[in-house]
């Protein structure tokens, strides 16, 4: 697990391959991620925006930004968390991950950035 504290907000990342998703034999390699948002700061945030920036070993770096995350835009209190699971497709068998949220302070209407630690995606290749 990859963690990352930024003005109070916990961020953890875990990943995973998934091979039966997965067509190695045509560069197809499909990683979940899940990730936990926790406030430990004293006021209420809301993520607003996300940014990602993709690794693929065997492809240009990709950058991809967009409202909220999987459809949602979380309020978080302090102490609650918000978990959610998605997924990114890779062309190779090893490549990275690394981003950042755009938060809100509610009550200040302050705008700030927090680091989304950086994780690999990588195929657990057993060796025989």
């Amino acid at each position: 697990m990859q963690t990352a504290i930024t003005e109070g907000i916990r961020v953890e990342v875990i990943s995973n391959y998934e091979a039966v998703h997965s067509d190695p034999e045509n560069n197809q390699f499909m990683f979940s991620y899940r990730i936990r948002i926790h406030n430990e700061s004293h006021g209420t945030v809301q993520l607003l925006r996300r940014h990602w920036i993709i690794f693929d070993s065997k492809h240009e770096l990709q950058q991809v930004e967009g409202p909220g995350v999987v459809g949602n835009t979380p309020v978080l209190r302090p102490g609650q968390s918000y978990v959610y699971q998605s997924g990114c497709q890779l062309h190779s068998s090893i490549g990275s991950m690394r981003g950042q949220y755009m938060m809100e302070k509610i009550n200040q209407q302050e705008y700030f950035y927090v680091e989304i630690p950086r994780f690999l995606l990588e195929v657990p290749w057993k060796l025989n």
